[in-house]
């Protein structure tokens, strides 16, 4: 018997001792960080009109503003670009992704008709700058990225910028061939555990979204396959407000975290370039997976962003050392309109201090 209670208490302290500690956030009042209290009122009584989900506000890795279920996992459309950014920088540093191979080195081929001979010229570089000149039929893809796709061969590749779903998915292909690995296994390991994620457990499945019946699986990520378009399933991700502020996190302190370069400086410097200016007037751009807000003065770090279904937006201001980050619960019934997001980033910025 003694022997029995001995083995249990053993097996329940290696357990105890292999549980993967989660981050513990720290708070702060707005004030003590450069913002006003009462105007983060303001925020919060738009964001429960509005029909948001959740928010979160931090500076300097303080937070100072969580409202709504923060907690809850549900998809993030297309903030997923961002996050296989992460994953690409890793790969690229160790070696096992080299971002001049090409379409034709690299054996990726598509559905008929499939890809010409000028298309197989497409670098991976020119996939992360959404500059691949390759514009055929792929999964995920909304009415709104049809409008304007040029037609097959019509630009070299380096040439023109078009956000593309053929190109992210492809990456994310690209990724699982050359690492050998899952998406989702990758973000777990390389990501999630590091940042003592709460939500993310890694866990996923496929759909064909071209059946009738098809559902979001409650997992933390999922293929989205539409066979008769690509044979890349576009990759989906469900996660919690407070999971990717820690991201957006990671990001704002270059990759570092906790005395330990998680993704490489210098490729988060990259992918931040500005290198296409798409939205001239209102100073935007993009750069790797990443949307670049345009610096207003020489010498400034650019902010940069991703949104996802035009509602869901993570940022990350360096100047002000803040990351934001707001979700909408597309997965029910909603009713949030993109004004209200243009509205929530005036009344975030109205909080700030002179």
């Amino acid at each position: 018997m003694k022997t029995v209670k001995f083995i249990i208490a053993t097996l329940i302290i290696c357990t105890a001792c292999t549980q993967v500690p989660k981050h513990q956030f720290s708070y702060s009042e707005p004030e003590q960080m450069g913002f006003s209290s009462v105007k983060l009122d303001s925020l919060q009584t738009h964001l429960e009109q509005s029909g948001a989900s959740s928010m979160m506000l931090l500076v300097d890795g303080e937070v100072i503003f969580d409202w709504g279920s923060t907690k809850q996992k549900h998809t993030i459309h297309s903030i997923r670009k961002c996050l296989l950014n992460s994953l690409f920088g890793i790969a690229v540093s160790e070696g096992l992704i080299d971002t001049t191979m090409t379409m034709r080195e690299l054996g990726i081929h598509d559905n008929e008709p499939g890809l010409s001979e000028m298309e197989l010229d497409a670098r991976v570089v020119d996939l992360l700058k959404s500059r691949s000149g390759i514009y055929h039929h792929a999964a995920g893809v909304s009415e709104g990225m049809l409008k304007g796709m040029p037609e097959r061969d019509s630009f070299l590749p380096g040439e023109h910028f078009y956000y593309n779903n053929w190109d992210f998915n492809v990456l994310g292909f690209i990724l699982e061939q050359q690492t050998g690995r899952s998406i989702y296994d990758l973000f777990k390991e390389q990501i999630a555990i590091p940042l003592g994620m709460h939500d993310y457990k890694g866990k996923y499945a496929s759909i064909d979204a071209e059946q009738e019946d098809a559902e979001i699986p409650h997992t933390d990520g999922f293929y989205q396959y539409e066979h008769s378009k690509s044979i890349y399933p576009a990759y989906h991700f469900r996660m919690s407000a407070r999971d990717l502020a820690l991201y957006g996190q990671l990001y704002l302190q270059q990759g570092e975290w906790e005395g330990k370069q998680i993704v490489p400086a210098e490729w988060i410097e990259v992918s931040t370039y500005p290198w296409s200016v798409n939205n001239p007037q209102y100073g935007l751009a993009r750069g790797m997976l990443w949307g670049v807000i345009l610096p207003e003065s020489e010498g400034k770090s650019s902010s940069f962003y991703h949104t996802g279904a035009g509602i869901h937006m993570l940022g990350v201001y360096p100047s002000s050392e803040l990351v934001l980050m707001h979700r909408v619960d597309t997965e029910n019934d909603f009713e949030y309109q993109r004004d209200d997001l243009y509205r929530m980033i005036e009344l975030v910025f109205d909080a700030k201090s002179e």
